[in-house]
């Protein structure tokens, strides 16, 4: 990694507040390059707080812009952090309008030659995408990172039509902590504690609304660009990486948006900026290359970036099964449009005779972390125990690699005796010792077969076709050895299990997997993609101190043989504790729980435990939030359990539960 010192200009910044047209003021930190000339300005519109949890990540990139003469800002949403109002669901209505007014504001600057830019990875590279959508004039140009163009079926909610027990859990008790967070004395004056308290009385837990939304209704469609891509002007550099549960969105902006205004890069990263040198590697020159996006569109600079293939995407080489890589092998390639000419679906029929899919409802705890953040522990393990769980089909390689790229898919044939299951399907690479690393994944509610807008009961006893995609990738399966698809009737905690499902008959006759097989051919788009060392602006000096207390385990699986239960431990790992160069002490704890008896599906159940604490020694303020979240269910309803406390010192400022039952109808 290259610190970058020596800019073209020379920056300086300020922190502002942005007044919306209803008087609410958004707060800003606005890095510039000192010129007396206009400039296009860069933004950046999150939740997640510019003042402290994303500034390490914040003064890597936005005054690297700055010194290479942009404005470049970042924004805290309406209610979070230190920006005032109170807080929405993700992406409603009034962020999006807030978003544009800000677009425009920017704009209208007289430092601003009035081009705008927007780019962010996860909620920020989101909202970019959908405020694009909603084409404000001055928005030329977007670079949007492991996004999602689907609220319903590429995001933490939901997956194949069925609820995700990790994510849709997880995130949602996320963010109850972080929305319950207080602003910044120091940034947001003596208002901060009526503020704070103001938005403390509008919390709501975020699990109410996308549990009471199971089907892909209107609700979804907002927010959604892949409802009408022709809606978006701006020109799209759409950025994802294999290890990134959003990489599908990737291919599908390249393939529906018009080939002048968009072009994709996959690479083989987490979810994570890919200059940021965080596991699974090669990192690349991510700045220099979007930078070349902006000089081209918001400075009308040729840089070749149009010239580049529609989609360049990094092949995997065959590798180990490992929670972690350093990097891993391979190769970039190219291709011409998507979907590719290089790329032949090819069928590959599965043998045998009828087979009973029954999996144990922990299948799934060596699953890995839906979202990887580059951690130890993040990626799946050796899957032998898993593909132990479920009915395995093999295809031994040959004499030459099968080497893919994009979404494999499977089609199979299914007699099921119960109204409501689901159908798992790994591919994985499986080495001469046996070895078996996961490819990629995917999944079906087998009620959604008709539609992910509506739950439609299977027929006991009947048997039907479903087919359904799996999640893309790039990879190549050497010759020796043999590709394997793995079909499970559950996935816990990725999936939450069905109630009254006992699997299902599998018939290979009629069902077969397809592979996306990239011709090994040498491509002239192949050649020639290259990507500068990663560089960026004097990082923050955080410091992070060691603590008295024992590290525990990122993922800890505990089976209690006498009760046949299992719990898998997670410990996510945001942060910890950090000291920031104002003085502020930033602590925080997670740990989710999940547990489910391996021959009961009502047995499932996801807790996770927040604490957040903010100090300043130096001004007397301390302020911590407490939170608790949990989801059980039985055969009828969900069960959701939150409570927040939230002490000022040892005052407790506000203490609120909420118990709800929410009627399952995506089973």
């Amino acid at each position: 990694m290259r610190i970058r010192t020596d800019f073209p200009y020379e920056t300086t910044h300020e922190d502002i507040r942005i007044p919306l047209p209803d008087g609410t003021g958004l707060y800003a930190r606005i890095w510039r390059p000192v010129t007396k000339e206009p400039v296009p300005a860069l933004l950046e519109y999150l939740p997640y707080r510019l003042s402290d949890w994303t500034a390490p990540r914040d003064s890597q990139r936005h005054p690297w812009y700055a010194g290479h003469g942009y404005a470049s800002v970042r924004v805290d949403v309406r209610g979070h952090g230190n920006s005032e109002g109170l807080p929405g669901d993700e992406y409603d209505a009034t962020e999006l309008a807030d978003g544009v007014a800000v677009v425009e504001w920017l704009a209208a600057q007289p430092w601003c030659s009035g081009r705008v830019g927007m780019f962010g990875i996860s909620w920020g590279g989101f909202n970019s995408l959908q405020i694009a959508a909603l084409a404000p004039e001055p928005l030329k140009a977007v670079v949007t990172v492991c996004s999602a163009d689907d609220r319903y079926d590429n995001d933490v909610h939901y997956m194949g039509g069925s609820v995700l027990g990790v994510d849709m859990h997880a995130w949602a008790a996320t963010m109850l902590a972080f929305v319950c967070r207080p602003p910044d004395p120091v940034y947001a004056g003596e208002a901060w504690r009526e503020m704070w308290l103001r938005r403390l009385e509008a919390v709501d837990p975020f699990i109410h609304t996308w549990l009471g939304h199971q089907l892909r209704d209107d609700y979804w469609k907002h927010g959604s660009v892949c409802e009408d891509y022709s809606a978006i002007d701006a020109a799209v550099l759409a950025v994802g990486g294999w290890h990134d549960p959003y990489r599908d969105t990737v291919l599908r902006l390249v393939e529906h948006l018009p080939a002048d205004r968009v072009r994709g890069l996959i690479g083989p990263w987490s979810h994570q900026y890919p200059d940021r040198g965080l596991p699974p590697g090669p990192p690349i020159g991510f700045l220099q290359e979007t930078l070349r996006w902006w000089d081209q569109h918001l400075k009308g600079e040729d840089t070749g970036v149009m010239e580049e293939p529609a989609l360049r995407s990094w092949i995997s080489e065959s590798h180990p099964p490992a929670t972690v890589y350093p990097e891993l092998p391979g190769r970039w390639v190219g291709d011409p449009a998507w979907p590719s000419p290089y790329v032949t679906p090819t069928p590959y029929a599965l043998g045998g005779d009828p087979v009973v899919v029954r999996s144990p409802q922990h299948t799934g705890v060596d699953a890995g972390r839906f979202f990887p953040f580059g951690n130890d522990a993040d990626l799946p393990p050796d899957q032998r125990e898993e593909d132990g769980r479920s009915v395995c089909f093999e295809f031994p390689v040959a004499d030459a690699p099968v080497e893919i790229l994009g979404r494999p898919g499977v089609t199979l044939r299914l007699r099921m005796d119960v109204p409501h299951g689901q159908a798992v399907a790994r591919l994985c690479d499986v080495a001469p010792d046996g070895s078996s690393t996961l490819v990629t994944r995917g999944v079906l509610n087998l009620a959604a077969r008709e539609g992910r807008d509506r739950s439609v009961p299977w027929t006991p006893g009947a048997a039907e076709t479903v087919s359904f995609p799996l999640n893309g990738v790039g990879h190549t399966f050497p010759a020796g050895h043999r590709i394997r698809l793995a079909v499970s009737s559950a996935y816990w905690p990725w999936i939450w299990p069905q109630a009254g499902s006992d699997g299902f008959l599998l018939e290979p006759a009629g069902s077969a997997l397809e592979l996306p097989v990239r011709d090994a051919a040498e491509h002239p788009e192949d050649t020639g993609i290259r990507f500068e060392a990663p560089e960026q602006s004097e990082p923050l000096q955080v410091v992070s101190p060691a603590t008295l207390e024992e590290e525990r385990p990122e993922r800890l699986v505990v089976r209690d043989v006498a009760k046949g239960e299992w719990r898998l431990e997670v410990d996510p790992r945001y942060g910890g504790t950090r000291v920031y160069p104002d003085g502020l002490e930033f602590t925080e704890d997670a740990l989710e729980t999940y547990t489910v008896r391996e021959d009961d599906p009502l047995s499932a159940r996801a807790r996770s435990d927040w604490t957040v604490r903010l100090h300043r020694p130096e001004l007397g303020w301390d302020a911590r939030v407490e939170t608790r979240s949990e989801i059980t269910c039985d055969a009828d309803d969900f069960v959701t359990s939150n409570e927040v406390v939230c002490r000022e010192g040892d005052e407790v400022v506000f203490h609120r539960t909420w118990e709800r039952r929410i009627p399952r109808v995506a089973r």
